[in-house]
């Protein structure tokens, strides 16, 4: 294994030299916080992408693009006088700390049960030391839109604003497609392109919350629909080239056995 504190300290010179105003990298020299945010999303996406594959070297890189962009935005931050890496370290460790009690000094124990709901009152008692008020403060804008759904009003059943099980959702998901299929069978010169949208929208977020009530992750499940579709649509690719045809070459019902086919052999494990 390799020294930590001997690679975290080459990792920031690295990201200090690219930084230099002189002779560092001149694409890292004009960046800031803004332009380097969505590559730290992507990468955030890519380890989970890593971890999906069960590819410990595919791991092993993708966790340290991400630790680089850690790195990148602590010397940025540094550059302004803010704080350095090593802030940020002991930011997160003294969190832990803090937010592990029955682990680190107190005579105590817990059950994970226990340890997550003692860990949301001690981030609720440090988001009102942030001046963050209200049920719902907190909750990052930037998340993926279906899995913060399900983040707003799990924080809002806590203080008893939710549906009572996952069949009232249900219900809930049926209206709000009752009410999408009225805008949308309007004569055309009706149509209400924004209407149709904030439709759209709550039907997406009764969606998510349907899987929150079933113990699921929104952005997992649809995850999985994805890789099913593109599995599918691949089997459809595949048999139209070996009769030397493509999809443009194919009418909907032939695509449409195929994707049968796909279904079928995916049920019977073949």
């Amino acid at each position: 294994m390799t020294d930590a504190p001997a690679a975290i300290a080459h990792l920031i010179d690295v990201m200090a030299r690219l930084r230099d105003p002189e002779t560092g990298c001149p694409w890292d020299q004009v960046q800031d916080f803004a332009t380097i945010a969505p590559y730290t999303i992507e990468e955030a996406y890519e380890v989970e992408d890593a971890i999906a594959q069960g590819s410990p070297a595919t791991l092993l890189d993708e966790l340290g693009d991400l630790l680089f962009q850690v790195i990148y935005h602590a010397r940025m931050a540094e550059e302004r006088g803010w704080f350095a890496f090593a802030d940020v370290a002991g930011a997160i460790a003294d969190k832990m700390v803090r937010r592990h009690p029955h682990v680190f000094g107190a005579d105590e124990t817990r059950t994970a049960d226990q340890q997550i709901a003692a860990w949301e009152v001690q981030k609720a008692s440090e988001r009102a030391a942030r001046a963050e008020t209200g049920t719902l403060a907190g909750i990052p804008i930037g998340l993926p839109a279906l899995t913060r759904a399900a983040k707003l009003t799990k924080r809002a059943g806590r203080v008893g604003f939710d549906w009572p099980d996952a069949a009232s959702v249900l219900d809930k998901l049926e209206e709000e497609a009752g009410e999408l299929r009225v805008e949308i069978q309007k004569a055309p010169q009706d149509l209400d392109p924004a209407a149709i949208r904030d439709e759209v929208g709550d039907l997406l977020f009764v969606l998510a919350n349907l899987a929150r009530k079933l113990d699921l992750e929104p952005e997992d499940c649809l995850r999985g629909a994805n890789r099913k579709f593109e599995r599918r649509f691949g089997f459809i690719e595949q048999t139209l080239q070996y009769e030397g045809k493509l999809p443009a070459d194919s009418t909907l019902d032939d695509m449409e056995a195929l994707w049968l086919e796909a279904k079928r052999r995916e049920r019977a494990g073949g």
